[in-house]
């Protein structure tokens, strides 16, 4: 157990912070956010314990921990239309005034409510490739989907963000 342990502390420590962002990037929302961290992580530890020395070895911890999130995402989400993002979702710029901010801030959560609203099969690829950055092939990894699936799906997913009708009936 004293491994696990130490294995579990790094864990949090390397990948606490995109865990968050993916579950708000996913969610819309701080507060749901905190809790599919939380969640992820503790389905984590308790899948950790009773994993072998090697196989924790072998573990592809990024990809694994997010797929464990996008699942704890879509439990959470089930049948449930994400919220939309707090107002004061966004940092605001030291080199601009107050009105540069605000409208700063507004675009950000405008753009942040849009990706909330993509159908799950769209969002949560256009969110683990251009929010979290993980490549094509980690993507379909976490996502237990063909890389081609994987392309296309966040191929759409951005043009339903740009507005543009793609012609397949979405969500």
């Amino acid at each position: 157990m004293e491994g696990t342990e130490r294995v579990f502390e790094r864990l949090v420590r390397d990948h606490q912070d995109r865990i968050y962002a993916l579950g708000l990037a996913l969610t819309g929302n701080r507060h749901d956010a905190e809790d599919v961290a939380q969640d992820t992580f503790l389905r984590a530890y308790r899948a950790l314990a009773g994993y072998t020395p090697e196989r924790v070895r072998e573990l592809k911890q990024r990809a694994w921990l997010h797929r464990i999130a996008v699942n704890v995402v879509r439990n959470r989400v089930r049948g449930v239309r994400p919220r939309l993002v707090e107002l004061n979702g966004s940092e605001p710029s030291t080199t601009s005034g107050p009105e540069d901010d605000a409208l700063r801030r507004a675009e950000v959560d405008a753009l942040a409510a849009r990706v909330a609203g993509l159908p799950a099969r769209y969002r949560e690829p256009v969110v683990l490739r251009h929010v979290q950055e993980l490549s094509y092939a980690e993507v379909a990894e976490v996502l237990g989907q063909p890389v081609g699936t994987v392309k296309a799906n966040v191929h759409r997913g951005l043009k339903l963000l740009r507005g543009e009708s793609d012609g397949h009936g979405d969500d």
